[in-house]
């Protein structure tokens, strides 16, 4: 994958992740928390992996 769509799927996961944490302590739900936590995780991974290749070339 590309810098653009790591850093873009990163950022949605980010999104997806804090909606699902907000709903889960809303609603008292202590999985959708954890996943949202987990999801939010995974999607800064991607970001950042997007930014190493902007820095280091696509080739990585």
């Amino acid at each position: 994958m590309g810098e653009l769509t790591d850093r873009a799927k990163g950022m949605a996961n980010d999104a997806i992740g804090n909606a699902k944490e907000a709903i889960g302590k809303a609603t008292d739900n202590h999985k959708l928390e954890a996943e949202g936590l987990a999801q939010q995780a995974k999607g800064k991974t991607q970001d950042a992996a997007g930014k190493v290749k902007g820095a280091l070339g696509d080739d990585i």
